[in-house]
């Protein structure tokens, strides 16, 4: 129960803090963006929307990114604990497993995605500039007429091509961040923040690449899609792999890398550091209130 609870708080805080430049790195991934919303880096991006668009812009989507974070994390963390006790007793008779740690990341993330992934598709379509969505209940009911359930996964597929690796590099790296910083596996605080912010970084620059074909299926772009004579809607990993190519080569494939790696890194350290924070807490609650209620031997 306690990694629930704790996944929970930290999946919502993980998305809210950094949000501004998540909505950054969508626009930085557009394939031909409108000339208005071309940045060469995340603060100039950041400064021309606030001053053009508004001081809330960056945060368009937001209601519907916490609505899906929390269940979606509460899962995700559960899910992680659970596989990777079982693994670990299997594989290295109950000691830590690179191979657990990585296989449950995996299993984690099959079932995060279902959650999160109709959620990400109205937060993208959101975040675009000139986007034409008055609030989330208009998107999504614009979605749902237009283009039917099956959009909101249209790029779940990707998704989980992007998120699996994604996942199996960040619990790798954060528990070998652990071994060397933290052996006794304790509650560190420092070493939470530092496993996380390395764990985000590395994995992030690794899957851009997917990200961006995803960005792609979800938002849809209609300028770039009718500049490439592709009518209809966009489905699937390979039509999006040879559309970004088509477009800008390899080099598309890392737009957007810097929001994303600069997004990742302090979002990861935070949801850590916060899922650590509360499972020690909510614990060690547990532990006192079992004491208090067996009493004095």
């Amino acid at each position: 129960m306690s990694e629930i609870k704790a996944g929970a708080v930290a999946g919502i805080l993980e998305h809210t803090v950094m949000y501004p430049v998540d909505s950054v790195k969508t626009r930085m991934q557009s394939l031909r963006p409108d000339p208005k919303a071309q940045y060469s880096s995340v603060y100039e991006a950041l400064r021309r929307i606030i001053q053009t668009e508004g001081l809330l812009r960056p945060l368009r989507g937001l209601n519907i990114t916490m609505l899906g974070a929390g269940p979606a994390h509460a899962l995700y963390f559960a899910c992680y604990e659970r596989v990777k006790c079982t693994l670990s007793e299997v594989i290295q008779n109950g000691g830590n497993s690179h191979i657990a740690n990585g296989l449950a990341g995996c299993v984690a993330t099959v079932l995060h995605d279902a959650v999160m992934n109709p959620a990400e598709v109205v937060k993208q379509r959101m975040q675009m500039y000139n986007s034409p969505y008055r609030n989330l209940l208009d998107c999504v009911r614009t979605i749902r007429h237009t283009e039917g359930l099956a959009a909101f996964y249209r790029s779940y597929s990707t998704q989980l091509a992007m998120n699996i690796p994604f996942q199996a590099v960040h619990f790798m790296t954060y528990e070998l961040m652990q071994e060397r910083l933290n052996p006794h596996r304790q509650y560190h605080p420092g070493s939470h923040i530092l496993s996380g912010a390395a764990a985000g970084a590395v994995s992030a620059a690794i899957t851009t690449p997917l990200d961006v074909c995803k960005t792609l299926l979800n938002t849809q772009e209609n300028v770039a899609l009718s500049s490439m004579h592709i009518s209809g809607h966009l489905t699937g990993m390979a039509n999006a792999f040879r559309t970004v190519y088509r477009f800008g080569g390899m080099a598309a494939f890392f737009k957007g890398i810097q929001a994303r790696v600069i997004y990742q890194m302090p979002s990861t350290a935070i949801a850590w550091s916060v899922y650590e924070f509360f499972k020690y807490f909510l614990t060690k609650q547990q532990m006192e209130g079992e004491a208090g209620t067996a009493g004095p031997v």
